[in-house]
């Protein structure tokens, strides 16, 4: 939250909701003008993979009972990310997305889609351009919103069937914006990974996963 202030849309109104199991432990941070931060509680689970199934369904509600009425834009951000550098009107679009860190130089046969056809995240190995990180998903509200009602009902449709697509929610992003392309994307620099040396061709590292003792934070491997 501080490194947000520091970095994050600074002189825009900004209206920060954090989703945690533990809205006790969230800070108290001293917010500029413009900017306030509401805390929603979310329930626990034995898995963290359950916690990132449900990441759609929370934005989809989030949008359907606030921000529809609120926000003209919506960004959807792992928590556990800091800023290290600007991030502000240059990623601002209709619908954006993210390349993943791990990823973008990796040729499209080799990314991690969603392989099996029973799962409603299937992409054959024929297709396909970049992967997309669920860490970060925004645009306008009412198209963000178009993104996460059609996620989480393919989501439901897997559950029902006991598939877990590979990487959850994000499987099922991917799928979503091979068909419907981003009217924006960011590069690497703006969803970038600690424990990742930083590459010739990413110049500055705006946003970055911190370094985390899974074990500690992770109920499950």
């Amino acid at each position: 939250m501080e490194s947000a202030e520091q970095n994050y849309f600074v002189g825009f109104h900004v209206h920060y909701y954090i989703f945690t199991d533990h809205p006790e432990e969230v800070p108290d941070v001293k917010l500029g003008q413009g900017h306030q931060l509401t805390v929603m509680t979310v329930g626990s689970s034995n898995r963290w993979q359950e916690m990132t199934l449900r990441r759609m369904e929370r934005l989809e509600k989030l949008i359907e009972s606030r921000l529809v009425n609120e926000a003209d834009y919506v960004f959807s951000l792992d928590v556990d990310s800091k800023f290290y550098a600007r991030w502000g009107v240059e990623t601002l679009g209709r619908l954006v997305g993210a390349i993943h860190p791990g990823y973008f130089k990796t040729q499209r046969e080799h990314l991690p889609y969603e392989r099996r056809p029973e799962s409603q995240a299937f992409i054959p190995y024929s297709d396909g351009d970049y992967y997309y990180g669920g860490a970060v998903l925004g645009g306008a509200v009412k198209d963000v919103y178009e993104v996460a009602k059609t996620c989480r009902e393919q989501l439901d449709i897997d559950a029902a069937k006991s598939i877990e697509a590979a990487w959850q929610e994000e499987s099922h992003l991917n799928k979503y914006f091979l068909y419907n392309k981003p009217s924006k994307l960011l590069s690497p620099e703006y969803l970038w990974q600690a424990h990742l040396p930083q590459p010739k061709e990413v110049k500055i590292i705006r946003s970055c996963h911190v370094i985390k003792n899974y074990a500690a934070v992770r109920p499950n491997p």
